[in-house]
C-alpha cells in the first residue's frame, strides 16, 4: 500500500498525475526556456539581426526533446509541430522576451520571486515528460527497460544541444536520468508504487531542488555525496577529493565565478553603455 493511500492522499496523488498541462504549466516551461535562450552571450544581438534564427532557435529549447525523443523511436522530428496552439503560444513568448517595448516583460518574468514560481511550475511540466517518455517507449519496446531509460531521459532535457554535451551533466539533466530510472521500475512493477504517487513525489523533489539551486544562484547538485559514494564503493574513486587536494599548490584567489544570467546581463549593459 502507497504512503500516500494511507495518509489519505492518493486521491490528491491521482488528480494531480492527471492535471492538464496547458496552458498554464507549459506556459512556465516556454518562459524559463526562453529565458535560457536570452541569457545566453550573443542571443540578443542574434534576435535583431536574424529573428527566424533567433526563433528556430527557441523553438529547439523548448521542443527539442520531444523532436529526439520522437528520432529516436522511429518517428517524425516535425510531428510537435501539428499542435498549433503550443508553437503560437512559444512564438509568443519569444516575442515578448526579446522584443517587448522597454524589455518590460523580460524585467517581471527574470524578478527573482516570479523566476521561483515559474521554474516550480517548469518540472511538473519536466516530470510529466520523462514520466510520457518511459510509458511511449514501454509500449514500443516492452521490455526494452534500457530504452525507456533513454527516452525517458531524452525527454527530460532542456535543450536540444545538450546530445552534444555529455560531461559534465546538469542538475536537471541528472535528476532526468534517475527519474527516468524510477519510472522505468514503476513501468516494469518492479517499484511498489503507483505511478500517480511517484509522478506527485517526484515532481516535489524536483521543483523544490530547483527552486533552492535557482534561488541561491548555484549550478550545484544534490546527488554529489551520494555519487561520491556510489562511485568510491565501486570504481574505488576518491571519496571527497583525492590525494591531488592535500599536495596541491596553494593558488591565488580568484573572484567568485559568475552565473551565465549575471554575465549576460553585464554584457548587455556594457554595450548599452557604448551606445550611448
Amino acid at each position: 500500500m502507497d504512503v500516500l493511500e494511507v495518509l489519505n492522499l492518493g486521491d490528491v496523488a491521482r488528480t494531480f498525475s492527471k492535471m492538464g498541462m496547458f496552458p498554464v504549466f507549459d506556459l512556465a516551461y516556454y518562459i524559463v526556456s526562453i529565458l535560457y535562450l536570452k541569457y545566453e552571450p550573443g542571443s540578443v544581438e542574434v534576435a535583431r539581426k536574424s529573428p527566424v534564427a533567433s526563433w528556430l532557435c527557441a523553438m529547439l529549447y523548448c521542443f527539442g526533446s520531444y523532436i529526439l525523443a520522437d528520432v529516436l523511436l522511429g518517428g517524425c522530428p516535425l510531428d510537435y509541430f501539428q499542435y498549433n496552439s503550443h508553437i503560437v503560444l512559444a512564438s509568443t513568448i519569444w516575442y515578448l522576451v526579446f522584443f517587448c517595448p522597454l524589455n518590460l516583460f523580460y524585467k517581471c518574468v527574470a524578478f527573482l520571486p516570479v523566476k521561483l514560481v515559474l521554474v516550480a511550475l517548469k518540472e511538473v511540466v519536466r516530470t510529466r515528460k520523462i514520466a510520457a517518455g518511459v510509458h511511449h517507449a514501454h509500449h514500443a519496446y516492452h521490455n526494452g527497460f534500457l530504452i525507456m531509460v533513454i527516452i525517458g531521459y531524452v525527454k527530460g532535457w532542456e535543450m536540444l544541444w545538450l546530445i552534444f554535451i555529455i560531461f559534465p551533466l546538469s542538475s536537471p539533466t541528472k535528476a532526468s536520468l534517475y527519474g527516468a530510472i524510477l519510472f522505468t521500475l514503476q513501468e516494469a512493477h518492479l517499484l511498489p508504487v503507483s505511478k500517480s504517487t511517484l509522478i506527485c513525489l517526484f515532481t516535489v523533489f524536483m521543483a523544490t531542488t530547483k527552486v533552492i539551486l535557482t534561488f541561491r544562484h548555484s549550478h550545484g547538485s544534490p546527488f554529489v555525496l551520494i555519487e561520491s559514494w556510489v562511485c568510491h564503493l565501486l570504481f574505488g574513486s576518491p571519496l571527497g577529493g583525492g590525494e591531488e587536494e592535500h599536495h596541491a599548490v596553494p593558488v591565488a584567489p580568484v573572484s567568485p565565478v559568475k552565473t551565465k544570467e549575471e554575465l549576460g546581463e553585464g554584457t548587455r549593459k556594457r554595450k548599452s553603455k557604448k551606445a550611448e
